[in-house]
């Protein structure tokens, strides 16, 4: 458990210092929960961290395409990584509560 919320810890450093490369996009990703919806990156990824994983779930379709999906309402964002870990997306993801 311990190394589990240091990894988290990490993770959201790691997050928290890319931030100044790749901005968050203007517009966020809107999906209500239990809903999905299809991204394509311009660019080719190889990593993908995603800042609240209880909030939206990332499935890597391919090296362009993941899908989203909506786990709980909140926000997040999703960093994109290449082959040499620069980060190239920066997308936040709203996800809302659709029985409201």
């Amino acid at each position: 458990m311990r190394i589990a919320r240091l990894w988290t810890c990490v993770l959201g450093l790691a997050l928290l210092m890319m931030l100044p490369l790749a901005k968050a996009s203007d517009d966020p990703i809107i999906v209500g929960v239990g809903s999905g919806s299809e991204l394509t990156l311009a660019r080719s990824f190889d990593t993908i961290l995603v800042g609240n994983p209880n909030v939206v779930e990332v499935q890597r379709q391919n090296d362009r395409t993941v899908l989203l999906k909506g786990l709980n309402p909140g926000a997040s964002n999703i960093v994109f990584l290449d082959e040499q870990s620069i980060a190239i997306a920066n997308i936040r993801v709203i996800v809302s509560d659709a029985r409201t």
